[in-house]
């Protein structure tokens, strides 16, 4: 059985995850199930966040930059900068409505591997920001509100955004797509996103500050995206070189 905090044993989560332009692609099939759900499932995707981090997302927790007006069109408009920048401060796992006191159905915990109190902050890339962006504008309440809620307001619930990916990926993907260990769960979408940033050339060091990893346990779950990372390092040092 795989665990939601890592890949399961014995597998690679290359096998398991989506490539990036197929992750947005099972974000837009998600839509016509749930359109509150889009918007979370990307911050997975793109932020790497865990699943019970992202339901742990307050409103005040997303930082995007002020829109532009753009005079000769008469509206407004993504700034030319259009990275953001989420604050990680809680995380909300599942504990069961009877070992919570408000009978919500989930723990309020700090986050794994912080000190009490600690933030994490996570790059916003343009992607998620268009998405938050819109997903803001559906939804109304208070700052301190939690981002992403069940249709009666409550904590968003892990069987309702399970269900959702599944229809997703059915909607997506081909019969054998769909059969295969390919995203399987949403914590897949995680897998990629760090993968991603790895494959990227971003450093092991900074990709384990934004995931909220210690960077042993980074550099041997994610191992292999770390293979050719020598070439990439070799023509950087060549680069630098050549300026002096």
């Amino acid at each position: 059985m795989a665990s939601a905090q890592g890949s399961p044993r014995g597998r690679s989560p290359s096998r398991r995850q989506p490539s990036p332009g197929a992750g947005a692609a099972r974000s837009r099939a998600q839509q016509p199930s749930g359109p509150r759900l889009v918007a979370f499932f990307g911050v997975l995707y793109y932020g790497g966040l865990r699943p019970e981090e992202a339901v742990g997302l307050c409103r005040q927790d997303v930082e995007l930059p002020a829109l532009a007006w753009e005079e000769n069109r008469s509206h407004w408009r993504e700034p030319d900068d259009p990275w953001g920048e989420l604050h990680l401060r809680t995380t909300r796992p599942d504990a069961g409505a009877r070992r919570t006191d408000d009978g919500a159905g989930r723990d309020r915990r700090g986050l794994k591997h912080r000190a009490e109190g600690e933030i994490r902050r996570v790059p916003c890339p343009p992607p998620l920001t268009r998405l938050l962006r819109d997903h803001l504008s559906m939804v109304v309440g208070a700052t301190a509100d939690p981002l992403f809620r069940g249709v009666q307001g409550r904590p968003l619930a892990t069987i309702t955004y399970r269900r959702a990916w599944e229809k997703a990926r059915k909607a997506a993907l081909t019969d054998e797509e769909y059969r295969s260990e390919l995203a399987r769960r949403p914590y897949d979408l995680r897998h990629a996103c760090l993968s991603t940033w790895l494959n990227g050339g971003v450093a092991a060091t900074q990709v384990a500050a934004w995931a909220g990893h210690s960077v042993e346990m980074l550099l041997r779950v994610y191992a292999k995206c770390l293979d050719g990372q020598d070439e990439i390092a070799k023509r950087r040092i060549a680069a630098a070189l050549g300026r002096d």
